[in-house]
């Protein structure tokens, strides 16, 4: 057995253990590497972004398409090239090689410990296993500005809010039921407090998050829970509501993510459309036509999205939907691909992703006929996104003229030189920022993580120009 596994606690004159940590990734793996973060915090230990001087590395992978694969296997190389002591957690940590066995082991047999993702306490095991912990761990000692909700990866005045782990569903094309497993919602009552522990700490934007919001509380049959001393039933609608509640009573923001288009996201328009939450929908549809998205075995009615957003958008109608697309699923056709054209211009999407069909290890998808050759696949990619582009730059152009609230995200000589914020219309890192001008009046400041009024004066590619009034 490793001495130091029954090593106790490091004594107050021994140098404090630093950890490094890397996460990359989904806001899902994000929020696993906070619950990380915050243990490490609780135990004592200090934490770095580098790999240099540190007494062992944690890498935080994402196993869900090629790129990121790579872009895993890269940091994990260089973590050990660097540092020599590293601990793998997360999606890619969960994937088979090809003859079998763990696919991280076979390619970097000299890491410390493998896990899989949402593996908080394996990895705490891991390191208690290779470093000792300075002090036992007491809540109290981790920095409180958060509270309940523990350390933040992201800045202050934004976070992600996960509701639940897994996914019930089985797409074709994906994996990551495989990595994450099943369905597992968080009691409303636990996901509530710490939303507010995030307001009360100064969170301005709360960004609701899971592999399927709308499928919340799903797996519990929507089992009543308690908040405050009130019955809270599990489910999407009565969360938002209450999420709304809580974020007017902080003037903040709650925006919604992952969310599958069944008929019961009609209930959450009308909280949109009277700014309990942002009118921002972020809906993965991945295409359009019945029979793609039958072979993708895509849930909720795909032939119906089209008038489910039209009529979202009559009782909304300032609602921004953006969404994530597949071009060259294996079988697609070019009318199948004109489809799918023609519903971005028809349901005007705002915001629109697109990945080329990758052939992800272990996806059913691979199995079915119709392959397209790569450079196919790329090509569609390109002409969608040209489509998206096109579209977007139009519904950019209507706000150009508005006064509209813009949270700020960096500010330059507390804003006297410019800055960088968004309207409700963009989520960080994924959408557009508004490049903010130095204000109008001379005596007009603001820092980040603020609420200002912008008035909009042009558009610059994806991106909007406003004038702080």
């Amino acid at each position: 057995m490793n001495e130091l596994a029954n090593a106790g606690p490091i004594s107050a004159a021994s140098p404090v253990p630093k950890v490094g940590f890397v996460s990359l990734g989904c806001p899902k793996a994000l929020t696993d590497s906070e619950l990380i973060l915050t243990q490490l915090s609780a135990e004592g230990y200090e934490t770095s972004k580098t790999f240099e001087g540190a007494d062992l590395v944690i890498v935080n992978t994402c196993g869900f398409i090629d790129d990121a694969v790579k872009e895993s296997l890269d940091t994990i190389s260089e973590a050990l090239n660097v540092n020599g002591k590293v601990i793998v957690t997360g999606c890619l940590g969960a994937r088979e090689a090809e003859g079998g066995g763990n696919m991280v082991r076979a390619m970097h047999p000299n890491v410390l410990a493998v896990t899989g993702p949402h593996a908080t306490q394996e990895v705490m095991d891991a390191v208690h296993a290779h470093l000792p912990k300075p002090h036992d761990p007491f809540l109290d000692l981790v920095p409180n500005a958060f509270g309940e909700a523990g350390l933040k990866l992201t800045p202050r005045h934004y976070a992600y809010l996960k509701i639940s782990e897994g996914c019930n569903h089985r797409c074709t094309f994906c994996i990551i039921p495989s990595m994450r497993g099943d369905l597992v919602s968080r009691p409303i009552g636990d996901v509530l407090k710490e939303a507010k522990a995030l307001f009360e700490g100064g969170v301005k934007e709360l960004l609701v998050i899971s592999q399927d919001t709308s499928a919340y509380g799903v797996d519990v049959k929507y089992i009543t829970g308690f908040w405050e001393g009130r019955p809270v039933k599990t489910r999407m609608v009565e969360l938002v509501q209450a999420l709304g509640e809580m974020a007017q009573q902080h003037g903040a923001w709650v925006r919604l993510h992952y969310v599958y288009p069944y008929p019961s996201v009609d209930e959450i328009l009308p909280l949109m459309a009277t700014g309990s939450v942002l009118p921002y929908l972020d809906v993965p549809l991945q295409h359009s036509h019945p029979d793609v998205l039958k072979r993708m075995k895509r849930p909720a009615s795909g032939e119906k999205n089209l008038e489910r957003i039209q009529k979202w958008r009559e009782i909304c109608p300032q609602l921004v939907i953006r969404s994530t697309f597949i071009a060259g699923f294996p079988g697609e056709t070019e009318e199948e691909f004109e489809h799918l054209l023609n519903f971005v211009r028809e349901a005007q999407i705002d915001r629109a992703g697109c990945f080329a069909y990758s052939p992800v290890k272990g996806a059913v998808a691979n199995e079915l006929p119709g392959m397209l050759p790569q450079e196919v696949r790329e090509e569609r990619r390109s002409r969608f996104m040209a489509v998206a582009e096109e579209v977007s730059v139009q519904r950019l152009q209507h706000r150009v003229g508005a006064t509209m609230q813009v949270l700020v995200d960096k500010a330059i000589a507390l804003g006297k030189k410019g800055g960088v914020g968004r309207t409700y219309a963009d989520a960080p890192e994924i959408d557009g920022v508004v490049k903010l001008l130095p204000p109008e009046k001379i005596s007009k400041t603001y820092k980040a993580g603020e609420l200002i009024r912008v008035r909009i004066v042009g558009v610059e590619g994806h991106d909007l120009v406003g004038l702080p009034i």
